[in-house]
C-alpha cells in the first residue's frame, strides 16, 4: 500500500498492507480500536472540514469526494458510526434504566479530536460557501464548473490508489455501474419548490446526507433535483428555526440508517467499496460539464473554449497538489 493510502486508513482497525492481500480478495480489518488523533492537528482538520463544507454547497461537487481527497473519509466513517453507537447505548442505558456508564465508555471511544473541529470547519466553511461560491456558480457557471471539472478528475485517482489489492474484471464492471448510477442521478431535472412541505423537507435532507457521505454524489445536487436546494438557502439566511430542525433531524435519521453499513463495507469490502466509489466520481462529471443549458443538458464546448479548458487544468493541477501534500504526510496521525 502507498505512503498515502496507509496514511488515510489510520483511522481503520488494522489496516492490512497491498502486498498482504491476496489478488482475488478484500481486504479484512481487524478487531483493534482505531488510533485517535491528537489535538495538535486540530487546525488541520479545521482546514479539510472546511474544504468537505464547500464542497456540499455546491451542487454536482460531493463532500465525500474532497473528504477522501483530504484524507479524511475513513476517519469520518468510523466516527460517524461510532457516535451513533454511542447514542444508542445512552438510549437504551435510559429506557432500560441500566445507567450511562456504557453510554459514556462508547462517547469516549469516539475520535473527538478529529470529529469537532472538522465538523467546526464543514459548518462554518459551509455557511459561507454558501454566500459566495453558489452565487459565483450562478453568475460564472462555465468557469466555476470547469475548475470543479477538472479537480473531480482527478480526483477519481485517489479510490483507485486505495485499492488494497489488485484491480479486478469485477471491480471494472462495479465502477462501471457506479459511473452509470451517477450520471443518471446528476441528469435528473432541478425541480423548483417555493414552500415544500416540512414531510419532504425530512425526506430530502435523509436522502442528501447519504450522499454526503458517498464520494461522486452530491448532497446539493440531489436537493436541487429536489427543489429543496433554494428553500434550504433561504431557511439558513432567515433562521427558520423549525425548517432547520425538520432537516436536521431528517439527516440525523438517514446518516443513522446508512452510515453503519458503509463502514462495514469499508471494513470487510474495501476492494470492491473502493472501486464503486471511483465509478461514482467518474459519472458525477456529467453534472459539471461547463457547457449546459438552463435544464442541466449537455452541449458542445463554445465560446473561449481554450480558456475553459485552462481552467479545468488549473483545478486538475491543485486537486493533484492536495494529493501530493496529503501523501507527503500532510495529514498529522
Amino acid at each position: 500500500m502507498s505512503g498515502y493510502a496507509s496514511r488515510v486508513t489510520s483511522h481503520r482497525p488494522n489496516p492490512v498492507p497491498r502486498h498482504a492481500v491476496p489478488p482475488a480478495q478484500d481486504a479484512p480489518s481487524g478487531d483493534a480500536a482505531p488510533q485517535r488523533s491528537s489535538w495538535r492537528s486540530a487546525p488541520s482538520f479545521v482546514v479539510r472540514g472546511g474544504m468537505v463544507g464547500v464542497a456540499e454547497s455546491v451542487p454536482g461537487i460531493s463532500g465525500g469526494t474532497v473528504a477522501l481527497v483530504v484524507g479524511l473519509y475513513d476517519g469520518l466513517i468510523d466516527a460517524a458510526g461510532q457516535t451513533l453507537h454511542a447514542g444508542r447505548e445512552l438510549v437504551r442505558g435510559v429506557v432500560r434504566r441500566e445507567g450511562l456508564a456504557s453510554g459514556r465508555r462508547a462517547l469516549r471511544e469516539v475520535d473527538w479530536p478529529m470529529l469537532l473541529p472538522v465538523l467546526v470547519g464543514m459548518a462554518t466553511f459551509l455557511l459561507v460557501s454558501l454566500q459566495i461560491v453558489a452565487p459565483l456558480l450562478e453568475a460564472h457557471p462555465v468557469p466555476v464548473r470547469a475548475v470543479f471539472f477538472g479537480m473531480i478528475a482527478v480526483s477519481v485517482l485517489v479510490p483507485l490508489r486505495l485499492l488494497p489489492g489488485r484491480f479486478r474484471v469485477v471491480d471494472g464492471a462495479l465502477l462501471a455501474l457506479g459511473a452509470a448510477v451517477a450520471f443518471l442521478l446528476t441528469g435528473l431535472p432541478p425541480a423548483d419548490l417555493v414552500d415544500p412541505p416540512l414531510w419532504l423537507v425530512f425526506v430530502g435532507a435523509a436522502i442528501a446526507i447519504n450522499a454526503l457521505v458517498l464520494p461522486g454524489v452530491s448532497g446539493s445536487f440531489i436537493l436541487l433535483a429536489m427543489g429543496l436546494y433554494i428553500p434550504v438557502q433561504q431557511a439558513l439566511s432567515d433562521r427558520d428555526l423549525q425548517f432547520v430542525g425538520v432537516f436536521a433531524l431528517g439527516a440525523a435519521v438517514g446518516l443513522g440508517s446508512f452510515v453503519k453499513l458503509l463502514q462495514w463495507l469499508l471494513h470487510h469490502r474495501r476492494q470492491v467499496t473502493m472501486a464503486t466509489l471511483a465509478g461514482l466520481m467518474v459519472g458525477s462529471l456529467r453534472a459539471l460539464w461547463p457547457w449546459q443549458d438552463e435544464a442541466a443538458g449537455l452541449e458542445a464546448p463554445s465560446g473561449s473554449v481554450a480558456a475553459t479548458v485552462a481552467l479545468a487544468l488549473a483545478g486538475a493541477a491543485v486537486a493533484g497538489l492536495a494529493i501530493w501534500w496529503e501523501s507527503r504526510g500532510g495529514r498529522e496521525s
